[in-house]
């Protein structure tokens, strides 16, 4: 690449030299943001997704995996753990929420995380999971293995955010999550979506 140009944060950022073992992560928006901010697949720049018209604010740094994809892989990974009504990935890269003791005034930035568990949640017959990590060598949470050692009310926050962010008071949820899985089924998952990056846009 050459050095005169920032690296695309999802083409051209590796997902880890460990990984699935630990990751890179691009985080789009952190706790305090008001505003969703997403990466410009065509840009690389963080834009305005949409202002956060109520009171679900996300509960940690939220943003994905850099060359990862949801596809073939990660709808079968869903499928063959027992949602059956799963047709396809959502398309995107794979969206993953670091847990740590710190506050971080924006996103735009990378940080190395070691998935931990998540959550298969499906949106409108998509995959679309949602990988829980924690932050690398965090005072708090740095010592955390699996999501089995987290605080319950820490997961259903979490599960909180996700069944409740796109919803509209008017309308019937359209969102679900059918499991919270461990940290060894969340590296499957990593595996499977840079597997499906391989698979659509090469090395």
């Amino acid at each position: 690449m050459n050095p005169k140009f920032k690296a695309h944060p999802w083409h051209g950022i590796s997902a880890g030299e460990n990984a699935p073992e630990s990751v890179n992560v691009f985080v789009e928006i952190v706790p305090s943001d008001t505003i969703k901010y997403e990466v410009d697949k065509e840009t690389g720049y963080l834009k305005v997704d949409r202002p956060q018209k109520f009171s679900n604010i996300i509960p940690a740094l939220y943003g994905f995996v850099p060359r990862t994809y949801c596809e073939e892989e990660v709808k079968n990974l869903a499928v063959a753990n027992g949602s059956t009504d799963v047709t396809e990935g959502d398309h995107d890269p794979l969206d993953i929420c670091v847990l740590s003791s710190h506050n971080f005034s924006g996103g735009g930035m990378i940080l190395e995380a070691i998935p931990i568990g998540g959550f298969k949640m499906i949106d409108k017959g998509e995959a679309d999971d949602k990988i829980i990590a924690v932050l690398v060598d965090d005072q708090v949470y740095g010592h955390v293995t699996d999501i089995s050692q987290l605080p319950v009310a820490e997961v259903n926050r979490l599960k909180h955010y996700f069944l409740s962010y796109k919803n509209l008071p008017t309308e019937p949820a359209v969102v679900r999550i059918d499991d919270v899985y461990g940290a060894e089924h969340a590296k499957q998952v990593v595996s499977a979506s840079m597997k499906d990056y391989l698979d659509n846009y090469g090395e």
